[in-house]
């Protein structure tokens, strides 16, 4: 369900508690924007929920629903105690790279949902989306839980990138990662699709910080300048836009993955919402293909959903907003009942990626 997030805390909680009161669920998935949103709605919710409900959830850059693309909305996702077990986590101050600790809590988790013997494992994701550590989380979830599909989005907060939040249970807080362990019988699906290709033009980082996701020169020239140069654009007008239109991509093994650009800094160099080190060989992309790939994507499933769980990036979402494509993007969220978030970044197989929908469709009856 969705409601208005300028619905009064106490009214927007009694909503929610009464679609929860529907399905008794073990989960319920809060995703809301501007910042500041889900706090008050939460400390509202806590007391009237089923006993037993975790809740998790996020800011965004945005939100996924049925009828397509929304903002300045409260978007809810319940998973029904009849067919499905949870266990939550919490991994605490990203920021200093805990892995030790996140790892043990992971293990434990997992072990725990296992004696449960309640069905296959799979893992979804909400984080900081301003923490700079968002590869050695991938890295570590990825490694804790070898054979689970792992997926989630990267908290944002409208294309200010600052003030973020991420909820967990009834506190609203920075810096952490909340996994949800789930356990079914019911079939699930993994979604990804991306929706560009190289353009052949190539530039190697020449100066960078890798800690702070900054580039701060390719091709030994000032990053934006030289970025600007590549995809024949004026280095005075760089916008999202033109970043989710020219996107700058990684090739690992066989495959390019987005590093997707926040921004310009101030002395010259590009923000980027992940990590680059000094000596990479970035290529420029080029977005196409915006909708009829994600639409055969949809249609090769197995059969209907019954609802997608989507973590879908902002950048992506600027390109089909500027092609003109929201009335498609709204038939096809409706047809396959697409609910989720606009992120800072995805996270599916063990990597952080941007400029791409990751997502898991959990599948009707045969």
């Amino acid at each position: 369900m969705s409601l208005p997030a300028d619905l009064a805390p106490e009214a927007a909680a009694a909503q929610l508690a009464g679609f929860a009161a529907a399905s008794d669920p073990s989960l319920l998935l809060l995703f809301a924007s501007p910042a500041g949103v889900l706090g008050p709605i939460a400390s509202a919710l806590m007391p009237i929920l089923p006993p037993g409900c975790r809740v998790a959830g996020c800011s965004t850059a945005g939100e996924l629903v049925p009828q397509g693309y929304s903002d300045r909305s409260v978007v809810a996702v319940a998973f029904p105690r009849a067919g499905f077990a949870v266990e939550m986590v919490r991994l605490e101050l990203l920021g200093r790279s805990q892995v030790t600790r996140w790892m043990a809590d992971i293990r434990s988790a997992a072990d725990r949902l296992k004696v449960r013997g309640c069905g296959a494992m799979f893992g979804l994701v909400v984080a900081d989306g301003l923490t700079r550590r968002e590869d050695v989380l991938a890295a570590t979830l990825d490694a804790a839980l070898p054979g689970a599909p792992v997926i989630g989005g990267f908290a944002g907060n409208g294309l200010q990138f600052a003030g973020v939040e991420v909820l967990a249970d009834g506190e609203v807080t920075t810096d952490t990662a909340v996994l949800c362990l789930l356990a079914t019988d019911r079939p699930v699906e993994e979604l990804v699709f991306a929706h560009f290709s190289s353009t052949g033009r190539r530039g190697v980082v020449t100066a960078a910080d890798p800690a702070g996701h900054a580039i701060h020169e390719i091709n030994a020239e000032p990053a934006a300048a030289e970025y600007a140069r590549l995809a024949g654009l004026d280095p005075a007008r760089l916008t999202p836009l033109e970043f989710a239109r020219h996107p700058l991509l990684l090739r690992v093994g066989r495959r390019h993955h987005v590093r997707s650009i926040s921004g310009v800094r101030a002395d010259g160099g590009l923000q980027l919402l992940a990590s680059i080190e000094v000596g990479t060989l970035l290529t420029l992309g080029r977005a196409e293909d915006l909708i009829e790939g994600f639409a055969k994507a949809l249609a090769g499933l197995p059969r209907p959903p019954e609802l997608v769980l989507g973590f879908d990036c902002i950048l992506r979402r600027l390109a089909l907003e500027q092609a003109g494509y929201e009335k498609e993007v709204a038939r096809l969220h409706s047809r396959y009942n697409i609910c989720g978030f606009n992120t800072y970044g995805e996270l599916h197989d063990g990597m952080h990626v941007n400029q791409t929908f990751v997502g898991i469709a959990f599948l009707g009856a045969d």
